[in-house]
């Protein structure tokens, strides 16, 4: 029988819950390892199949007799599916185990790209596209809670920063390997080769990915209060005018490199691959600096994003300072993604299976809303000054990261105020760690007196 203290919302005021269940330790550091490589492979294997249609665009238009406008729309469908059906299929999941919900979405994930291998008309291809954007959205949703519940609460940074390390590594390895694969066997053979790369995440996860208990309680309708809670959306919302700022510019980089810094065509892969490898290697920093401090890992890597940018736009013309800007781009700019992801857990509470899912639904609206607002600067005042642009809307990040440094997560989860699923007791008194450290969520307590109750309701509507 364990006695656990439960947080009201004054400092002073403290109720103790005592519960028949003890907190489930992590697994071994060794099959914890495991585990997050194999989430990792499945990243990887998600994010290069996100992206590579981009090299074969032109071989799937001439395939299929389309424009390759036309073809674009593949990529417009996969981040709709991430944003939009990411999360409604994680509500629909959310009382499923996690471990066999990561193994059915690589199966469906799987199925989804072999539809698109075979598909020999446009609207298939399309919603094979879709299909697999929204298995993208679930499995990392679900993969960054299950990595979060895998290690001790002060590695939890660097849990979640190994899937998104994942997808860093596929923009640097996988996507450019796919396009050499298709470019030179056929846009069928880099789906073929997800496929294959996905058999093996697959048995990865089936291997090494142990049982792990839901991070939320309560029904679908506690999950989405906590999940959509004012606090958890201002980080969200500051996650948007960082990816968004940041594609802005991203989205256009080629011909800013080509027409201002001069670059040849060949050559541009060169400047590309150093933001490449400084994202991947910023996604793994990050995520250890998150476990120091989530917050003032986002305040200080917002504001050495707006340096880089401000470089970027003053030196475009000097391929060294672009070098620069871009390393120091990539380091920053991907950098914060853990601690983004890690906030939006912690100030989810109970609801935090929804909410991660929500953070990929908020970095593809970045992208979404970069990518317009780069094209209106690149037709009002011409490629020389999308950065400006980028740093006007990556500035206006670094105040909201300051501002949601002082929201707290919920005291209690939700299973202490609605009735709980049988299913979630053996889990009722997982403690949860804030993003600046750890915070205990109270086990379910059996029938709660109007002490405890009232004290929920007050930290329900706290912060």
């Amino acid at each position: 029988m364990t006695e656990i203290p439960a947080r009201t919302h004054t400092e002073s005021e403290t109720t103790t819950v005592t519960t028949d269940v003890d907190p489930p330790a992590p697994p071994p550091a060794r099959k914890s390892r495991a585990a997050l490589a194999a989430l990792a492979l499945g990243a990887f294997v998600i994010g290069t199949a996100e992206l590579i249609v981009v090299g074969v665009l032109h071989l799937i238009a001439d395939d299929l007799d389309i424009t390759v406008g036309s073809a674009g729309l593949l990529v417009t469908a996969y981040a709709l599916g991430i944003a939009l059906g990411g999360p409604v299929v994680t509500a629909l999941t959310i009382r499923v185990e996690r471990r066999p919900l990561l193994v059915l979405t690589l199966l469906v994930f799987l199925g989804g790209n072999l539809l698109a291998l075979l598909a020999t008309v446009f609207g298939l291809l399309l919603a094979a596209r879709a299909l697999t954007g929204t298995l993208h959205g679930l499995f990392i949703g679900v993969a960054t809670a299950v990595a979060a519940g895998l290690v001790p609460a002060a590695r939890r940074g660097q849990a979640v920063s190994m899937v998104f390390g994942g997808i860093a590594v596929s923009t640097v390895l996988g996507v450019p390997l796919g396009t050499l694969v298709g470019q030179t066997l056929g846009w069928r053979a880099a789906f073929a080769g997800i496929i294959a790369l996905s058999v093996l995440a697959l048995v990865a996860v089936m291997r090494y990915v142990p049982a792990a208990p839901r991070s939320g309680g309560g029904g679908l309708g506690a999950q989405v209060r906590f999940a959509f809670a004012p606090r958890v959306l201002a980080v969200l919302g500051t996650g948007i005018l960082l990816m968004g700022g940041q594609f802005t510019a991203f989205t256009y980089l080629a011909p800013f490199l080509e027409d201002v810094t001069g670059i040849p065509g060949a050559a541009v892969s060169v400047f590309l691959l150093i933001f490449g490898v400084a994202s991947a290697a910023g996604t793994f920093i990050g995520g250890r600096l998150a476990d120091h401090s989530a917050s003032v890992t986002l305040i200080v890597g917002s504001t050495v994003l707006v340096l880089a940018l401000v470089l970027l736009h003053l030196g475009g013309s000097r391929p060294v300072m672009v070098a620069l800007a871009l390393a120091m781009w990539g380091l920053v700019g991907f950098g914060v993604v853990p601690s983004l992801q890690l906030r939006v857990i912690t100030l989810a509470g109970p609801g935090g299976d929804l909410a991660a899912t929500l953070g990929a639904s908020a970095v593809n609206a970045g992208i979404a809303a970069g990518s317009a607002v780069g094209g209106w600067a690149l037709a009002a005042y011409g490629v020389d000054e999308v950065p400006l642009a980028a740093l006007v809307v990556c500035a206006l990040a670094v105040p909201a990261t300051v501002a949601i440094r002082q929201l707290r997560p919920p005291a209690y989860p939700e299973r202490s105020l609605a009735q709980p699923d049988p299913r979630d007791v053996r889990d009722a008194s997982a403690v949860k760690a804030s993003a600046d450290g750890p915070v205990e969520a109270e086990p379910e307590p059996a029938p709660a007196s109007p002490a405890v109750n009232s004290t929920s309701e007050a930290a329900e509507t706290g912060p």
